[in-house]
């Protein structure tokens, strides 16, 4: 078949090279947002989302090669291309239902791994289809590309050079530019429409060949039905909501590290960073304790001996938050606490600004945006309380977890400082000193390992625990002689409540380096934990009465 005159020079066969290797890394990073608000963006969703599009890419290199070797006609693989596009832009329409439709029914099916079964074969039925097509892309051109074996070798050279160049920028341009200024929706549009408009240009581009007018009645339709298909993709799937179920937001968005929603209630503002796991920060509008565990984490103070310091000199409290949030620990210590001093490090910008816009963050709270360990390198203060907050879900930093980071945390506290950690992973033990071996387990292994003394309380009616760490004597006698100077009941009492289940914690030997952390892992089996406890009620329902008990239960 005689080449149409665009493929003559290679320089469109290159920049087809250029943008498929553009769209296959955009599409990767748009897997990931799109996966995080329900599976998490740990490791292990990476390692899940790389290797199954390293599977479609290979597939998609054998059937490639295959093709053009048996039927070496462009028009095949432009036609490919259309499909690929046509499906990724269908990704911000129907991908978040089929996220959530395969994981109500493996949370029925399976008892454990739900987490990766369940991101494996989203990611298998959402992208894998599409970048197989696109890793058809790369054979195919060496095929078209090539017309002799005396420059073959640079022919194919430079085909890998538009392919890893464009993969590059695919690589920065969704991260830096198009999720944090368009949102994840509108990035799959956005490259769906390179790839639709590139396969288009090469459908209408001028033909040598005799006239066929049943050939162009078929382009013709081919071009009209993808633009008039990818139109409907942009009108339904510019709403980049991933909460479709919420109503009345009142923000939505997202930055280069998260998902963020923020949602009010009569009595409080709410902000969360993942769709299926709940609060991670609260102002509560009438000034009143949160019912969290920023309440037990109020302890820390008291610990550190700063009611005594306070009464007998005036001297001022100085709080390091690493993980500061919307600031809802940073507000509470303001309106408890006479000339506290709050330093707080935030790694997302984003959520500093949606701090001070909703949550009554004042401007004048010192923040900085920056990764918590990092800054503690960085600077040689010394703080009352630095409380490390920072753990989301199972997506829990490696190098905040480690026991060099808690030895850098223990080298910035003053002589009685305390360091007060929230770990928010579920056990089926309430007591950790049991020596089960959970994420929690690890940590407080890790901590004790550093500290001389360490102690945790349960948060009733949640998931956390409160861990308290210090050197020298006893946090629970410490916490008795400073609460007794405290004036309000209401956080009185609160504290008495901490003093009387406070446990004393001693290591069972599982720590975590920074050579070895493998905090994924140790999570995966947590979120199991949480699954199993949270739908073990439908699942009664659902063995007693069938799919009809559940429909009328919702």
């Amino acid at each position: 078949m005689e080449k149409k005159p665009i493929l003559r020079n290679k320089i469109f066969l290159y920049m087809t090279e250029f943008f498929a290797g553009m769209s296959v890394m955009a599409v990767e990073l748009g897997a990931s947002r799109l996966l995080a608000p329900y599976f998490s963006s740990s490791q292990i969703v990476w390692t899940i989302i790389i290797g199954t599009i390293m599977i479609a890419m290979a597939l998609g290199n054998i059937y490639g090669g295959r093709k053009a070797d048996k039927d070496p006609n462009p028009d095949k693989l432009y036609g490919r291309i259309i499909i690929a596009s046509l499906w990724i832009a269908a990704i911000p329409v129907l991908g978040k239902y089929i996220i959530l439709a395969i994981s109500a029914v493996l949370i029925f099916a399976v008892n454990s791994n739900f987490l990766v079964i369940a991101a494996f074969a989203a990611c298998m039925i959402v992208f894998v289809f599409p970048l197989f097509l696109l890793g058809t892309v790369t054979p195919s051109l060496a095929k078209y590309t090539t017309d002799s074996l005396q420059d073959n070798g640079k022919t194919i050279g430079t085909l890998g050079a538009f392919n890893t160049i464009g993969s590059i920028i695919g690589t920065f341009m969704p991260t830096f530019v198009t999720i944090p200024a368009v949102g994840t929706a509108i990035t799959f549009l956005i490259f769906a429409g390179i790839l639709l408009a590139l396969s288009i240009l090469y459908f209408v581009s001028p033909n040598r060949e005799k006239h066929d007018g049943r050939r162009e009645s078929s382009v013709v339709a081919k071009v009209i039905t993808s633009v008039l298909i990818f139109a409907l993709c942009c009108v339904f799937g510019h709403n980049g909501s991933f909460a479709f179920w919420e109503k009345n937001l009142t923000f939505e968005g997202e930055s280069v590290y998260n998902y963020l929603q923020v949602k009010e209630t009569p009595n409080s503002m709410i902000l969360s960073t993942n769709v299926l796991f709940g609060v991670q920060s609260i102002l509560v509008k009438d000034g009143s304790l949160t019912g969290m565990y920023y309440d037990y984490a109020l302890a820390a103070p008291y610990m550190a001996n700063t009611k005594i310091r306070q009464q007998a000199n005036g001297e001022k409290i100085d709080v390091l938050i690493l993980g500061m949030g919307s600031g809802t620990y940073a507000t509470q210590l303001s309106r408890y606490f006479d000339n506290v001093n709050v330093e707080g490090v935030e790694i997302d910008d984003k959520i500093t600004d949606l701090a001070h816009k909703y949550f009554e963050l004042p401007e004048s709270t010192q923040v900085t945006t920056y990764d918590g360990r990092a800054f503690l390198n960085a600077v040689d203060k010394k703080y009352d309380v630095i409380m490390v907050d920072a753990y989301q879900d199972i997506t829990i930093p490696f190098q905040m977890s480690s026991q060099e980071f808690f030895t850098l945390v223990k080298d910035h506290l003053t002589e009685q400082g305390v360091m007060v950690v929230n770990m928010n992973m579920y056990s089926e033990d309430s007591n950790i000193s049991s020596g089960d071996t959970t994420i929690n387990t690890y940590l407080a292994d890790t901590i004790s390992s550093v500290f001389d003394q360490v102690m945790i309380v349960d948060v009733k009616g949640s998931t956390n625990k409160e861990l308290f760490a210090t050197n020298g004597d006893d946090l629970a006698t410490r916490l008795g002689n400073d609460i007794a100077f405290e004036k309000d009941d209401d956080l009185k009492a609160m504290m008495k409540h901490v003093e009387d289940t406070l446990i004393s914690y001693e290591g069972t030997g599982h720590i975590l380096t920074d050579d070895k952390a493998p905090v994924e892992l140790l999570g995966m089996k947590q979120i199991d934990l949480i699954i199993k406890d949270e739908v073990s009620f439908y699942k009664s329902i659902y063995k007693e009465q069938g799919i009809q008990g559940l429909l009328k239960l919702l």
